[in-house]
């Protein structure tokens, strides 16, 4: 669900990209709580066109107070302000506005948290391999689970072009002091040198497969997180299964993917497909028009279907396929424990059988 916020903070990063803060009023604070990794979405119009774009919280989820202390920021009823980090895009139309016209005081149509990359505090050893703006979500994990868990420790190998690009350079540094014997740091520059540390380079699959088990026992961590582009993500998912880590350790979350082809065609359904949906406990029946996604023949019938991204990245509208069958283009967001559970991503699946019934509530 999507409330207007207002913009409090509007901060440079670096050369491209900002941090911008969001007020929020104190009857919305328990509808925007949310775990460290999540995410949401900014809506805005442009001469009647919906942009939406998906960015992660960065700030530490507060530490739940001491009994008796109801005052604190983090005093459980969920955030007084959000902050996410926008890196600009080529030819982006939201993160063009974010950087160049978007002020302190505008508001913009803002989602409730979501997604599952997410990282719950507990006793454990965790790692994460980030390239780039894939700094933000975990940024958030790592503070929160340093701050709320004493018996965990944290390694972040992060790469970056350049130093100057380097988002959360100076947040990442304050963990370290705040946390020198539990948090391991390993930055990589891949355009510039440095003048102490790895050499330049882009971490790819021989790289990490080498680099990793010189850092840590790859195989005890409890628990990888690997943010980024599409790429580096991939590259990272193949070297930890080369060093035998088991796949149900290991999380990920894709920041950018190039536009790939989308599968194959299917045959027209004689008489047309049926697309049954059940979201926020009403359910419906609707016709899918031919080449239509689920997410698109919903939309059609019900404006409240949750979708940011559309391309297969966030996640945001998962549903549980509950009867027939359905072709999925792509899937970045989506783990195999999900799929094979029979969740699906809505804006990429497509009818395959004469009628099928999703569950967005699941």
């Amino acid at each position: 669900m999507f409330h207007p916020l207002r913009v409090t903070e509007v901060s440079p990063l670096t050369d491209d990209s900002v941090t911008i803060a969001f007020e929020v009023p104190e009857e919305l604070r328990a509808e925007y709580r949310y775990r460290a990794g999540q995410h949401i979405a900014v809506r805005r119009f442009v001469d009647g066109a919906e942009i939406r774009r998906t960015y992660s919280l960065c700030d530490a989820v507060p530490a739940v107070p001491a009994a008796g202390d109801g005052s604190a920021a983090g005093d459980g009823h969920g955030p007084r302000t959000l902050r996410v980090g926008v890196r600009l895009v080529e030819e982006g139309e939201f993160s063009t506005y974010a950087l160049k016209e978007l002020a302190v005081g505008d508001v913009l149509d803002v989602m409730t948290p979501a997604g599952r990359f997410v990282l719950e505090p507990r006793p454990g050893r965790f790692a994460a391999v980030v390239g780039g703006s894939g700094i933000t979500p975990v940024l958030s994990q790592i503070a929160t689970i340093l701050s709320r868990e004493p018996g965990a420790t944290f390694c972040l190998v992060r790469s970056d072009r350049t130093a100057a690009s380097t988002m959360f350079l100076e947040e990442v540094a304050d963990l370290k002091d705040r946390w020198p014997d539990r948090f391991q740091l390993v930055p990589v520059l891949s355009r510039e040198e440095q003048q102490a540390g790895l050499p330049s380079g882009r971490l790819d699959e021989a790289r990490l497969t080498s680099l990793l088990p010189a850092l840590l026992p790859v195989t005890e961590v409890d628990g990888w997180y690997l943010c980024g582009p599409l790429g580096l993500v991939t590259s990272a998912e193949r070297a930890l299964r080369a060093l035998g880590v088991a796949r149900s350790r290991v999380h990920q979350e894709i920041f950018h993917v190039d536009e790939v082809p989308s599968g194959p065609v299917a045959d027209p359904i004689p008489g047309g497909a049926t697309v049954r949906a059940t979201l926020d406990g009403r359910g419906g029946s609707w016709p899918s028009t031919a080449g239509e996604s689920l997410l698109e023949t919903v939309l059609r019938n019900r404006s409240d279907a949750p979708y940011a991204c559309k391309g297969g990245v966030c996640g945001t509208c998962r549903a549980k396929l509950v009867t027939g069958e359905v072709r999925m283009d792509r899937n970045f967001a989506l783990e195999p424990e999900e799929t094979d559970a029979g969740y699906v991503l809505a804006c990429q699946s497509h009818p395959v059988t004469s009628v099928v019934e999703v569950d967005f509530d699941a």
